[in-house]
């Protein structure tokens, strides 16, 4: 609390008249962080697809993550580290849900137009591939910033990530 006080220049009472404990101020932290890189990763993902060009829309979409990532390379560093606390690593469970959930909902349209089949049975498997691509760029990008760009690395990913969909 004493640390949060010198940051921003005010004294401790200050901060503990707007929470109560450490804990409650963690939480606050937790809560405002998971808000901001949910949305951010929820707004990467397209709202429509777009079935031109699937590779520039893997690439985009990749690169619109990764932009998230760039932003906030130390609140992902967080999340995606190689030993996270228990409270981060359930929320981000709990995240990581909400938008498996919604590339399960894309990725079906997506199987069903390129005439897959067995689609309900595969979507499971291939919504994990893609969500643990996903998972490998974010720790990519977070854990050596600079080393790529998001359009870069949005590229490769979504080209590889198109490869192995395209076969299933």
């Amino acid at each position: 609390m004493e640390a949060v006080a010198h940051a921003l220049r005010v004294t401790k009472p200050v901060v503990y008249a707007c929470y109560g404990s450490r804990e409650e101020l963690v939480t606050a932290l937790l809560e405002r962080e998971e808000a901001r890189l949910l949305a951010g990763v929820m707004s990467a993902l397209p709202q429509a697809l777009d079935f031109r060009d699937p590779q520039r829309m893997f690439a985009k979409g990749f690169e619109a993550l990764l932009v998230v990532v760039a932003e906030h390379p130390s609140a992902w560093q967080l999340v995606v580290g190689a030993d996270p606390d228990t409270g981060v690593a359930h929320r981000y469970g709990r995240a990581r849900k909400r938008v498996a959930a919604r590339v399960a909902e894309l990725m079906r349209a997506g199987l069903t137009h390129a005439g897959t089949t067995d689609v309900e049975r595969k979507l499971p498997v291939l919504v994990e591939v893609f969500m643990a691509v996903g998972d490998a760029a974010v720790r990519s990008m977070a854990s050596a910033p600079g080393s790529w760009t998001p359009g870069e690395l949005g590229a490769l990913v979504g080209r590889v990530l198109l490869g192995a969909l395209r076969s299933a």
